[in-house]
């Protein structure tokens, strides 16, 4: 099941190659058969000293209502989007998204924003 949710998501989604903090992350998360969607910040990746192979502590701050500060210890294949992993029995995808920072200027013949009479408005 959770092999080809992570098919369609890289048909979706530009993914980056390589994981480091800053990053955006996209978490699957098979939960109860069921996949589940998340994004998340990587706020640091440090060595997991107390093992002999290559592992690392990801700290993570998942975006969710409230947010959360998590800490994983995955290996460099699964916090990359090269494998997929299980945590409790349950699927687990993780990789970066790439984004495109420089946004384009809007034309100057586009009107400004205005703020809507909805329940939310536009603040400055």
């Amino acid at each position: 099941m959770i092999e080809h949710a992570i098919a369609e998501l890289k048909k979706l989604v530009p993914f980056k190659e390589t994981t480091e903090a800053g990053d955006i992350v996209l978490v699957l998360a098979e939960e109860n058969k069921q996949p589940a969607l998340l994004y998340a910040v990587v706020t640091g990746i440090e060595r997991d000293d107390s093992r002999r192979d290559e592992w690392w502590h990801l700290h993570l701050h998942l975006l969710s209502v409230p947010p959360q500060a998590v800490v994983w210890t995955l290996r460099t294949p699964q916090f990359t989007g090269q494998e997929s992993f299980t945590m409790g029995g349950e699927g687990r995808f993780i990789k970066a998204v790439r984004i495109d920072r420089k946004q384009p200027a809007p034309p100057a013949s586009e009107p400004k924003s205005k703020p809507h009479n909805g329940g939310l408005r536009f603040v400055k």
